[in-house]
Order: C-alpha cells, then sequence, then structure tokens
C-alpha cells in the first residue's frame, strides 16, 4: 500500500511486541518507529519530548502519526504543548491513565488533555478494551476534535485480541492521508 504522507508509528506502554500490527507494519512498509528509552515505567514529560524530536526529523505537514494506547495519550500531551499542524492521526485504543485499573509505573499521563487537536484525527476504539470505557474513548474523541470509530467487540485492538497485520487499520490510515 502506498502513502503520500511520512507515516510515524508511536507504541504505548511495552513497544508493541513482535506480532503487534505496528511492528508488522513497521516491517513490512518500512514506516519509522517512535523509540522511548523507557517503555515499561514512562514519564510523560520524557516520552512527549521523544516524540517531538521525532517529529522534528520530517516534514510536519506531510506527516501522519499512528499511535496505540498510551501513544494516544502521549500525542494529545504534545499537541497541547506543541500546538503544531501535522497532516494527521490515527489514534487506536487509546489508555485512560486517570482510570483506576491503568496499570502502575507510569508518571504524568493524567490529568489527560481535553483540549482540541490542531490537526485532523480518527479514533479508532473498541466496546471491549479493558484500558478504556467506549462512552470515555467517545467523550475524549470529541473532545480533541477526533473523528470517532467504533469498531466492536475488539479488545484493545492488539495481538492479544486477535489483531495481526490489521489491513483494516491500513484502510483507516489511508483515508487519513
Amino acid at each position: 500500500m502506498d502513502f503520500n504522507a511520512t507515516i510515524l508509528l508511536v507504541p504505548g506502554l511495552g513497544n508493541s511486541g513482535e506480532q503487534h500490527w505496528q511492528t508488522l507494519w513497521e516491517k513490512q512498509f518500512g514506516f519509522p518507529r517512535v523509540e522511548q528509552q523507557d517503555w515499561e515505567t514512562p514519564v510523560c514529560a520524557d516520552w512527549v519530548e521523544t516524540l517531538e524530536v521525532a517529529i522534528g526529523q520530517h516534514d510536519p505537514e506531510n506527516l501522519l502519526l499512528v499511535g496505540h494506547s498510551l501513544a494516544c495519550i502521549t500525542i494529545a500531551f504534545w499537541a497541547a504543548k506543541y500546538q503544531k499542524r501535522i497532516k494527521g492521526a490515527l489514534l487506536v485504543a487509546p489508555s485512560d491513565t486517570e482510570a483506576a485499573s491503568f496499570p502502575a509505573g507510569t508518571y504524568g499521563f493524567a490529568p489527560i488533555p481535553l483540549g482540541k487537536l490542531p490537526f485532523p484525527s480518527l479514533m479508532v476504539a473498541s466496546e471491549e478494551d479493558p484500558y478504556m470505557d467506549l462512552q470515555r474513548a467517545e467523550y475524549l474523541a470529541k473532545q480533541w476534535g477526533s473523528r470517532f470509530l467504533n469498531i466492536g467487540a475488539a479488545g484493545h485492538i492488539n495481538v492479544a485480541a486477535g489483531f495481526g497485520e490489521w489491513p483494516q487499520g491500513l484502510e483507516l490510515l489511508k483515508q487519513l492521508d
């Protein structure tokens, strides 16, 4: 699949394993990936700065971010801090960092920014995501000005939920391109 934009993959907590769709896309299409310093006990400010450096290596007006899980929240913090316009972002299965169920060990990812993102975005959420209630995801999408897509009973839209290459995700990304 050909894209006009540069696609920058932004993994979440744990760095999307070998069979995760982000990793498969990286291998298949050569999409660059943001490499955080600490994948297990991240500090929000560090993740935001690493994202800013990675974005700075590309033409922002031709850049699409693809965030999964905690990366969606990181992108929202980055947007709130830098207010840069990029081509867009695909935000997949955001994690609710304000929920009691969110894994311990992260720092600074709450409260979640609620300002409108300064670029087009599409949030993809699931009715059965253990890390984000569907209504909460829809609320965040509305606050961020993101188009919202409920893909049904799809867990956390990861390997554990049966997602490998995820061609439908590529189609959604193509819509942003």
